[in-house]
């Protein structure tokens, strides 16, 4: 305990190490080498910060109008790096803008607060009906900033507000509740110090939705450890006088299915380590620190915490020795297990043609987001860049940056002006070996027209000899995020699967079974995309998909999902062990954990939905897609389908595997 109160005390704020919010390109990409060579040029790396003037009442500007624009020129221009720059364009009669330059370098504070304060002095006393909107990259990236400040305290208190409401709900206890909540509680803190100090050694960068997601995870794998553990603890009480030997046997038989749970999903998450971009390898870090953070307390302080007080813990619903234990009772699980008995065939084809019909909702999806899609709530940034797409180029907000060698600039210049969907090519700098030029797109950042664009671009200007051309810039940097997170999916997607089936076979030293509970999974996943996909269009009316939420999703419900069907099937296979046949042994199973995983899965979905506190789209998609994925693993898969699936196969489930010991056919059960 002294130790654990010298790390609240002298550890770091928090799991994050970087101040910069962002997916991390590799260095190999495109638009990490142009940002590493645009700070060779005397002005750096640099990007405009845009203030766009217009009357709301889309008139014309007036002369007076254009006078106070004019006298804003000099204040703003002073904001930036480049004060001489900044002089007012009429880009036609209604629309007016003041580029103010940034250094793209600043961490994501630093930015925020220059944008800020370009916004201050741009709309200081402007006469109605004039206003001012700033836009461009590093406005965007700002507005991004805000989205995360603060984010880890709002998630952590709606994480922890959720999780007490379900816990008071699942124990009906005025102090049992407590007790699994401060115990995941100092454990998601413990957490958070550990990413703090051991990323940096790890070579890995944890952002603040990085951090922000780790409190999610801790909190609903670490209550989820802790119902099956007080469920079993408070079924030995029924069987024991001694509270210390039913804590001993609740440990031993909760524990396999935590460690074999637990280590799937912390190999999962260890799989982003092989990812690309830097922020999922965080994340990947981040997340593998916080469960196993979450199943050192679990299985080691809970048991502590919960023992000391005794029976009185569970008043008033206090537990007496000789009452029949959960899976003897004649209970909701009981009922349900004996429905699935009678026709297993009948249930599984009607569980899996549930899946394949909500799957099929995944059939027309679309990935990708634009830039002005990011937001739930149209922040300033994107509100400027819609006045400026009605009157130029759409992509004229965040102009791309074009390098090729001083020798074959003009060549590469011409040649990025023949591709179409090019809007204009202006040279701007140079050095002695680099020369530079924006390229403005005529589709908006980040939609699938820009993309091919930059596709076309990258292609006919790599064709130019001797240019060494490339191209980056913030719009150039969300296409090449968008390849990286295909590659990572390509590469994790199989990892994760195989390291799944793996720990499977280890726990459940079979292959059948493993194989068919991989299946479940998998298709619970594509059921979860496709009715989630489905909600976002009627409801939401989100256009697309981003490019990172299908790998995330996948990997938190497969990771996550497993584990119900890991505490069911070790039920069973103890069960099996113990004397039962395959058949009584997954009846008795769906009986003692019907209730206490289901809890466990409601409160986990609801703990990922909390993720729609942020007003960034991303992590709505995902808290949604894990959310239903996790209920329907909870309520279908784990509750109808796998039963039925063990029904249909009998002992063959445990094949090559023989843990159902044959006894005499008079001696089965006729359940």
């Amino acid at each position: 305990m002294i130790g654990l109160a010298a790390a609240f005390a002298l550890g770091p704020g928090d799991a994050t190490t970087t101040k910069a919010t962002g997916t991390g390109l590799p260095a190999s990409s495109q638009s990490a080498q142009v940002a590493e060579i645009l700070k060779t040029f005397p002005s750096g790396a640099a990007a405009p910060a845009i203030v766009v003037y217009s009357n709301t009442d889309h008139s014309p500007l007036t002369d007076t109008q254009r006078a106070a624009i004019g006298g804003r020129a000099t204040p703003l221009g002073a904001l930036g790096l480049a004060p001489t720059t900044a002089a007012p364009r009429f880009v036609d009669a209604t629309v007016a803008t003041v580029a103010v330059v940034l250094p793209t370098g600043a961490d994501d504070q630093e930015n925020t607060a220059a944008v800020d304060r370009i916004r201050a002095v741009a709309a200081q006393d402007l006469p109605a009906p004039l206003r001012a909107e700033v836009t461009g990259g590093p406005a965007v990236r700002a507005d991004i900033g805000k989205v995360f400040a603060g984010a880890d305290t709002n998630l952590l208190i709606a994480t922890a507000s959720v999780v007490a409401v379900l816990l008071i709900v699942t124990y009906r206890s005025p102090v049992l509740w407590l007790v699994p909540l401060l115990v995941v509680g100092a454990g998601d803190r413990t957490a958070a110090i550990l990413v703090g100090v051991l990323a940096p050694h790890a070579g890995v960068q944890v952002d603040a939705s990085a951090a922000g997601i780790l409190s999610v995870l801790v909190f609903g794998a670490g209550t989820d450890y802790a119902l099956l553990l007080v469920s079993r603890y408070r079924d030995e009480l029924h069987l024991t006088e001694d509270r210390f030997t039913a804590m001993a046997r609740a440990w031993r038989g909760t524990a396999p299915a935590v460690l074999a749970s637990g280590t799937t999903v912390v190999l999962s998450l260890l799989t982003l380590l092989a990812a690309e971009l830097t922020g999922n390898r965080g994340l990947g870090f981040a997340g593998a620190v916080g469960i196993l953070t979450a199943m050192l307390f679990g299985l080691v302080v809970l048991p502590a915490a919960l023992v000391l007080p005794g029976r009185r813990l569970f008043w008033p619903l206090v537990p007496k020795v000789g009452t029949p234990v959960t899976a003897d009772r004649r209970g909701l699980w009981s009922r349900i297990g004996r429905c699935v008995a009678k026709r297993p065939a009948r249930v599984a084809l009607a569980g899996t043609a549930v899946l394949l019909l909500l799957a099929s909702g995944a059939l027309g999806i679309d990935t990708g987001l634009a830039q002005a899609d990011s937001f739930r709530k149209t922040p300033e940034s994107v509100l400027g860049q819609r006045t400026l797409a009605a009157v130029q180029p759409a992509g004229a907000t965040d102009p791309l940056t074009l390098l090729s060698t001083t020798t074959a600039a003009d060549r590469v210049t011409a040649a990025a002006r023949q591709v179409p969907g090019i809007a204009s090519v202006t040279p701007t700098s140079r050095t002695d070996r680099w020369a530079r030029a924006d390229v403005i797109l005529d589709d908006a950042p980040g939609t699938a027209a820009s993309d091919r664009t930059i596709e076309r671009l990258r292609h006919d200007i790599a064709t130019v000899s001797g240019a060494d051309a490339l191209l980056g810039g913030t719009t150039a940097q969300a296409y090449d995020t968008a390849r990286a997170n295909a590659h990572d999916t390509r590469i994790v997607v199989p990892l994760v699967l195989t390291i799944v089936l793996i720990v499977l076979i280890a726990l459940l030293r079979a292959l059948i079974a493993p194989l068919l509970l991989v299946a479940t999974v998998i298709a619970s996943y594509f059921a979860a995309l496709g009715a989630s996909w489905t909600i976002f269009r009627t409801v939401y009316d989100f256009p697309a998909l981003d490019t990172n939420v299908p790998l995330l999703s996948f990997l938190f419900l497969v990771a996550l999902g497993v584990d119900y069907n890991i505490f069911l099937i070790a039920r069973t296979r103890e069960d099996t062990v113990a004397g039962h046949d395959t058949r009584r042994a997954v009846l008795r199973a769906l009986a003692s954990t019907g209730g206490v995983i289901t809890s466990a899965g409601i409160l986990l979905a609801a703990v990922f939905a909390v993720l729609g506190v942020l007003p960034l789209i991303t992590l709505t998609q995902i808290g949604v897609i894990v959310g239903i994925g996790v209920l329907l693993d909870t309520l279908l898969v784990r509750t109808v389908l796998v039963p039925a699936l063990v029904l249909l196969t009998g002992r063959h489930f445990w094949w090559p595997g023989r843990p159902e010991t044959p006894r005499p056919r008079a001696h089965h059960d006729s359940t």
